[in-house]
């Protein structure tokens, strides 16, 4: 049982956290039963490392890589690779409503949507987000160079769809 300080400190962190955590698990596991489970995932690391933050900036960052490395350790699960879609047909009349543009980016590839997300729905800059993914700075600015074009093509794509 956790005492009464790391009590509220876990839900301060929780309650400040919780819709960012959700929404980056929610762009890797494209449901919110699983994206339930991973943002679950994340507090329980976090309860479990019990990691001291500089400020809340760090403290995001830190829950940001946690449940995007959970995340895709979970969809790497060979359990995961062999289950029959159709099952879960139902989940889909759950799924929350996206805006076009977060839609588009989480069919891009993980590398760059995490570069994209980061980028410009958490307002990181390109030095916190190599500071956060362990990567240099300019392995930060191509990849987002890259996702941007693919980002294009891809908005390219369902404009043409839209006109047929």
């Amino acid at each position: 049982m956790l005492n009464k300080v790391t009590e509220s400190r876990i839900t301060e962190i929780y309650t400040r956290q919780v819709h960012t955590v959700w929404r980056v698990c929610y762009s890797f596991m494209q449901n919110p039963h699983d994206t339930d489970d991973m943002v679950q995932e994340t507090f329980v690391k976090l309860m479990t490392k019990g990691p001291v933050f500089d400020d809340v900036n760090h403290e995001r960052g830190w829950l940001i890589v946690t449940a995007s490395n959970l995340c895709r350790d979970a969809l790497k699960a060979k359990a995961r690779q062999h289950e029959n879609l159709d099952d879960h047909r139902e989940l889909a009349a759950d799924e929350p409503v996206l805006d076009d543009l977060l839609s588009m980016i989480l069919k891009l590839k993980d590398n760059y949507k995490t570069v994209l997300y980061l980028f410009y729905y958490e307002g990181y800059q390109i030095t916190e987000i190599a500071d956060l993914l362990r990567i240099s700075v300019p392995k930060v600015k191509t990849t987002l160079h890259r996702a941007r074009k693919k980002l294009k093509a891809v908005l390219e794509d369902h404009e043409e769809s839209e006109d047929h």
